[in-house]
């Protein structure tokens, strides 16, 4: 029988994330944080490489996003979106529809980014019906791809290399592709196009860099072939810029590298700087306009009760100014480098296969990492929040950590891995 927890366990009452529950070790306590780091109840610091999954991209506790969230908070903490509008929703949808690429101009807010996805992919399928085109309800998306946890989300996620392998007789049939990284698998991807496009509703893609999949990265020339075959067989694209929008990847948004505006966009993650859940789903004119009607059943039913929340969308507005007024793709490019120095000798280490670097991303792949929780406590033994999965080691920090910060965080991983190997092997 499953033990029930003590009831002075800290885990009494809550249910963690991606976590054993009957076998899980006693979490950290965080009682505060500031800039790069996290203090713990027990008084130590832990130099966070990893940014709260990816979001404190300004560090956290930033002034300025702090004293725009007090201000809001003053005022209007929380107005319903139905039927009544605010100036931070409106001021940060124009930024937003002027900042992504192309005209992407029509900002749908949601609370979270998997519902942004989820958001993005009903859009697409209404998209069709309101054009009279019935049938159109699957979505393609990529092998070791990762889109959130909800239903539909899961269903365009690998089945196979997923953790939601389990619900395969639960969720919506999808189509799932190899990426077209080369001229052959170029070819095999438009055959399958060609087949079947008038069942795809939409094409899914994390452009640059698959995220929780495993941190795979590929070409922005891949991402250009994959725009080039939705235009061609009248497919629309769904970018998932969820963890690498807003500089994460070296630009502002991935897709600028491949110079393609896809037909709808998703964001989230950094959207606020890590300091509230906020997400939108941004679509192109032609979307847009496909819901226009005098007809009531052709509008985008769709409706969070916090969608456009005023304090996040202040918060967002915040982290707009901090990317116009201080140098965050510069700071991305330096940690672009001091990733590529740092984490060079794991290439050394026996059972490492792969060490790659895009942007503010670095990544140790190994051949079999073992137990991923118990290397995460080693890590943060020697003071450091690192956040191990799968087969990879990696690094996602906030953009303003310091050199020397970064610096402790790699010679971490490449001190650790060579013991921590030879003992998993």
């Amino acid at each position: 029988m499953p033990k029930t927890p003590p009831p002075n366990d800290l885990l009494q009452h809550v249910w963690l994330p991606y976590t054993q529950m009957q076998t899980a070790r006693q979490p950290l306590t965080a009682v505060s944080t500031q800039g790069a780091l996290i203090r713990l109840e027990d008084g130590r610091e832990l130099i966070d490489g990893i940014a709260s999954w990816w979001t404190a991209c300004h560090g956290y506790n930033h002034p300025h996003i702090q004293a725009a969230m007090r201000t809001q908070l003053e005022k209007m903490p929380h107005v319903m979106f139905g039927g009544l509008v605010h100036e931070p929703a409106l001021k940060l949808a124009e930024r937003l529809a002027a900042k992504t690429p192309g005209d992407l101009n029509h900002v749908f807010f949601v609370d979270s980014g998997s519902v942004a996805v989820e958001v993005a992919m009903k859009m697409a399928v209404q998209y069709w019906l309101n054009k009279g085109q019935s049938g159109r309800a699957k979505m393609l998306s990529f092998r070791n791809g990762y889109h959130g946890d909800t239903m539909a989300c899961m269903s365009v996620c690998d089945p196979d290399e997923s953790m939601h392998s389990l619900f395969k007789d639960y969720l919506p049939k999808q189509i799932l592709a190899e990426l077209p990284v080369d001229a052959a698998s170029e070819q095999a991807f438009d055959a399958l196009l060609a087949h079947e496009k008038h069942n795809i509703a939409a094409i899914l893609i994390e452009p640059l860099v698959q995220g929780a999949g495993g941190m795979k990265f590929h070409a922005p020339e891949t991402l250009r072939r994959v725009a080039d075959a939705c235009r061609r067989h009248g497919v629309l694209l769904i970018a998932d810029e969820i963890f690498v929008g807003f500089g994460r990847a070296g630009t502002l948004f991935a897709c600028e590298q491949a110079g393609v505006t896809p037909d709808i966009l998703c964001l989230g993650k950094g959207l606020t700087g890590g300091a509230l859940s906020l997400a939108a789903t941004l679509a192109r004119p032609h979307v847009y306009d496909a819901f226009l009607s005098d007809d009531a059943t052709r509008a985008l039913m769709h409706g969070p009760t916090f969608m456009a929340n005023p304090l996040a969308c202040a918060a967002a507005n915040a982290s707009l100014d901090l990317f116009e007024s201080e140098p965050r793709l510069e700071q991305v490019a330096r940690i672009e480098a001091l990733l590529l120095e740092g984490l060079a000798p794991c290439k050394k280490i026996p059972g490492v296969l792969d060490v790659r670097v895009k942007g503010a991303i670095g990544v140790v792949q190994c051949a079999s990492l073992g137990d991923a929780a118990t290397l995460r406590q080693s890590f943060a033994e020697q003071g450091f929040w690192i956040r191990p999965f799968g087969d990879i080691v990696y690094l996602t920090p906030a953009f303003t950590i310091g050199e020397d910060q970064l610096a402790a965080l790699t010679s971490s991983i490449s001190s650790t891995l060579p013991g921590w190997l030879s003992r998993s092997k």
